[in-house]
């Protein structure tokens, strides 16, 4: 008995419309990918986040070593929580110093220091 072939709503046959189907299994797509998000990790916890979920110190071809907010200065860079003890620990262990491959002076460990007091604390983020 020989099989007849009927129409879909494309105009393909049915026999068709099947391959087609197996042909888009076969090749792989999925639909549209998700989009890459870059991970960083903090010098002082080492927990893993999304870049723009810390904040990036650089140390700029100068010498000097600033809060990059956009992350997008030229210098090697560095990423802390947004945490005050991530801070503290990143000044106080010299973990800075090390991932900046520089010797931070009096003046700006200070600086940032000060920058750190404004953050919260751990425990009021994880509340949140």
């Amino acid at each position: 008995m020989a099989k007849q072939a009927t129409k879909t709503k494309s105009g393909l046959t049915t026999s068709a419309a099947l391959v087609t189907a197996n042909q888009k299994q076969v090749s792989g797509k999925k639909g549209p990918r998700p989009k890459h998000v870059p991970q960083r990790t903090c010098i002082a916890c080492r927990a893993t986040e999304a870049k723009r979920g810390l904040l990036r110190l650089v140390r700029t071809p100068e010498g000097q070593v600033e809060i990059d907010e956009t992350g997008k200065k030229s210098g090697r860079g560095a990423y802390l929580c947004r945490v005050r003890d991530c801070w503290e620990s990143g000044l106080t262990k010299k973990g800075l110093d090390r991932a900046l491959k520089i010797t931070l002076d009096p003046e700006t460990r200070a600086r940032l220091k000060t920058f750190g007091d404004t953050l919260p604390e751990r425990s009021a983020i994880e509340v949140e």
